[in-house]
């Protein structure tokens, strides 16, 4: 593999804005994700990927053909980045050598990488990593995958003597605002397994997420001018503040770990009339989101009956399923993953996240897909850095995957 050809494909990368968009009507989402993949279509063609191409969604596709006779197998990593940090005119800075402290970021000395807050930090010393300035995300989530995945391509086409089956190579947009994989042909992929490069670290292999759902909670309500408003006025947001206070506490981010799901109120919108409230329903067990869904209930119900007049209406809305529920279908997914770790001496753990990739809903859509670490950390925040060297160790790890799938 070529240290510096991943490092400046990788800082090339994070300086486009790809950051993702909630709010807009088109897709991708912004512009610059239909820029980093013509670049990325641009790089697969010159590297011998003769069939790359961008498709009218932004998605873009190449296959390594393979030397022997072996089933197809992908990668895939997200060109997005996360709407909560801007991810405009990031500036990477490369620190060699790390020396273990606590990093001042250039541009913003308030912003500290402290060994306090991010206990991988210490363990990186005397790698590479990179940092932001900190002014903006870097874009680790998930550009270093990107730049993990090309690498691993680069690495089959200049080493024949590498046995392997075809490699599907496709990059999705859109994922941050959970519409990675609405428009990736499952069926065109024509792989049997997929691994997302999409983790943090080194040595994780993910093989359970959350299940995922999200609750829309209206409430209508009456509203007319305050002065006159005695015995007329029904207030939503009244209304809105009396479901949150119903819900249990210990259903809450802020109070679960493990393997607990929770209930998340994340987003408020609105005004007396009417006020709308999204919440996140989470948790390994798919067959416990309806007894979320049902604790809301009942707090709506609560609701309509404490206040005359009050409407409350809750949408639910599927988004993704625990990949662990469609893993299981071809086992040689994970298996192959631990052995690639294995025959390079490196440790590994099986891990789950409380959270979802592409590779969630993939499997769902019968392409199992776990996902593999790739050397972020911190992520979506000024105070992410990567580590380059975990991402060599995550291309090595492809690599092995690929041969272990020819034998």
């Amino acid at each position: 593999m070529n240290r510096t050809r991943l490092l400046d494909r990788f800082l090339q990368y994070v300086q486009i804005d790809t950051t993702a968009s909630e709010t807009s009507e088109t897709y991708p989402s912004s512009p610059g994700q239909l820029e980093i993949g013509r670049l990325l279509v641009d790089q697969m063609q010159a590297m011998g990927i003769a069939d790359a191409v961008q498709d009218e969604f932004g998605i873009v596709v190449g296959t390594i053909p393979g030397n022997v006779s072996a089933p197809t197998i992908a990668f895939n990593s997200h060109v997005d980045t996360a709407p909560e940090t801007t991810g405009k005119n990031v500036k990477p800075n490369v620190i060699e050598d790390f020396d273990g402290n606590d990093i001042v970021l250039s541009a913003d000395p308030t912003k500290i990488i402290a060994a306090a807050t991010c206990a991988e930090l210490p363990a990186a010393k005397g790698k590479t990593i990179i940092t932001t300035d900190g002014t903006t995300l870097l874009g680790g989530d998930d550009k270093a995958g990107v730049a993990i995945i090309m690498e691993v391509a680069n690495v089959l086409l200049e080493n024949p003597d590498v046995k392997h089956g075809p490699v599907r190579v496709f990059f999705t947009c859109d994922e941050e605002v959970g519409h990675g994989v609405d428009h990736v042909d499952i069926a065109a992929i024509d792989a049997v397994a997929c691994y997302n490069f999409d983790g943090g670290g080194q040595g994780d292999i993910d093989v359970e997420t959350f299940s995922a759902d999200m609750a829309l909670v209206t409430f209508t309500g009456v509203n007319i001018h305050p002065a006159i408003a005695k015995d007329k006025m029904v207030s939503a947001i009244r209304a809105m503040g009396l479901f949150l206070a119903e819900l249990p506490a210990d259903l809450s981010p802020e109070r679960t770990d493990g393997r607990d799901g929770f209930l998340h109120p994340y987003v408020i919108e609105g005004g007396v009339a009417e006020a709308k409230l999204k919440v996140l329903i989470r948790d390994f067990d798919t067959a416990k989101l309806p007894e979320h869904a049902a604790v809301l209930q009942a707090a709506a119900e609560k609701v309509r009956q404490a206040i005359a007049g009050i409407e409350v209406n809750i949408e639910i809305v599927e988004q993704y399923r625990n990949m662990a529920d469609g893993l299981g279908k071809e086992p040689r997914a994970v298996e192959y993953a631990a052995d690639a770790h294995e025959a390079l001496g490196l440790p590994y753990e099986k891990t789950i996240v409380r959270g979802g990739t592409d590779g969630s809903r993939l499997t769902e859509l019968g392409l199992p897909t776990p996902n593999l670490s790739s050397g972020q950390h911190n992520i979506h925040s000024p105070l992410e850095w990567a580590c380059l060297d975990e991402m060599l160790v995550a291309v090595d790890v492809g690599v092995e995957i690929v041969k272990r799938w020819a034998k």
